[in-house]
């Protein structure tokens, strides 16, 4: 099979292509034939060194976290899969040597999840990280839902901050299908025009001299949950919106690694900031969003592309180095990897 892999890290030039052997299952683990990989920034921050460090933990790693494709075989004790079924995948290479970019994989069958009916592999590759992260951030406020359905976040105001981005989008759409009112910060009108695809009620640009007071105005009393990119940027924005008791999910270092809160504005409101990493959330945490996620699916939530205020960008197997290289880029859309036919 090919399978791009790379042994040192690096930057985007240690990718090579190779021919590898196909992989058999084990025992609660199942073999899945990968149609579309997707690319995420922890992708080739991993790949850079960002989470090994020099020292990668094997000889050789497939890169690529989320994808979607076809179960191919099933190991011994797996309940639920079957050859043939469509699935998501999510943390596919995470404390494992290989991810989605290669024509198969072998996952922990829990990692690997059904593709409501109707659903395409592109919404399937588009999920894991960015769908479960924001699962995550909306569901972290102390007098909020542990799960989010229809009405969940009923009364609630919702702040995505880059709401034009994987994380913001699904954001956005997860808290408007949970019932919250979604205000989201952008930079560009073209940005706007994606967050309020999405399904935003409003856009404020957060450059704008009142953007506070624009958000002030759509929500009097604060909003309750701000899922937060880049703490260090809007650290001054966020404590002027906070509702009492609200929460800020920051889920990443956008910005840099040291932020300064403003004491008195946060503790005024009892403010709360809970940080957030995916791979350490826990299992409980990690079975609810995907849980919350394919429900949202089944209801026809969580649509990608540039209609649905998420562009998608297209590259073949052995130009994973450029996908790689658009998303550390900062590219608006969703990298996606087509690896096989459907």
């Amino acid at each position: 099979m090919r399978s791009v892999v790379y042994t040192k890290p690096g930057d985007s030039s240690v990718l090579e292509l190779v021919e590898r052997s196909t992989p058999e299952p084990g025992p609660g683990e199942v073999r899945v034939r990968i149609v579309v990989s997707g690319v995420n920034p922890t992708d080739w921050k991993a790949r850079q060194g960002g989470t090994y460090g020099d020292d990668l933990p094997f000889p050789e790693v497939t890169p690529n976290q989320d994808g979607a494709g076809v179960v191919d075989a099933v190991g011994e004790g797996v309940d639920g899969l079957s050859v043939g079924d469509r699935v998501w995948l999510y943390m596919s290479a995470a404390g494992r040597p290989t991810g989605t970019a290669q024509e198969y994989t072998v996952v922990p069958a829990s990692r690997a999840v059904p593709l409501p009916e109707g659903t395409s592999f592109d919404i399937g590759a588009s999920l894991g990280v960015p769908a479960m992260t924001a699962h995550r951030a909306l569901t972290t406020h102390e007098d909020g839902p542990s799960r989010l359905a229809p009405g969940a976040l009923s009364g609630k105001t919702v702040l995505v901050a880059g709401g034009a981005g994987a994380v913001g989008h699904a954001a956005i759409q997860l808290a408007r299908w949970a019932g919250a009112t979604v205000v989201t910060t952008i930079s560009s009108e073209a940005k706007a025009a994606l967050a309020t695809a999405a399904g935003a009620h409003h856009v404020v640009n957060y450059r704008d001299d009142d953007a506070a007071a624009q958000i002030r105005g759509v929500a009097p009393d604060g909003v309750d949950i701000v899922v937060e990119v880049s703490i260090p940027k809007n650290a001054e924005l966020v404590a002027e919106v906070l509702a009492n008791h609200g929460v800020v999910s920051i889920y990443a270092n956008n910005g840099g690694d040291e932020a300064t809160l403003p004491v008195r504005p946060n503790m005024s409101v009892n403010a709360r900031y809970q940080f957030l990493l995916l791979y350490t959330i826990g299992d409980e945490a990690l079975t609810a969003a995907a849980e919350d996620v394919s429900a949202a699916l089944r209801d026809g939530v969580l649509a990608v592309g540039e209609d649905a205020g998420l562009p998608l960008l297209r590259f073949a197997l052995d130009d994973t180095a450029a996908a790689h290289d658009a998303v550390q880029g900062d590219a608006v859309g969703k990298v996606l990897i087509d690896v096989a036919a459907g």
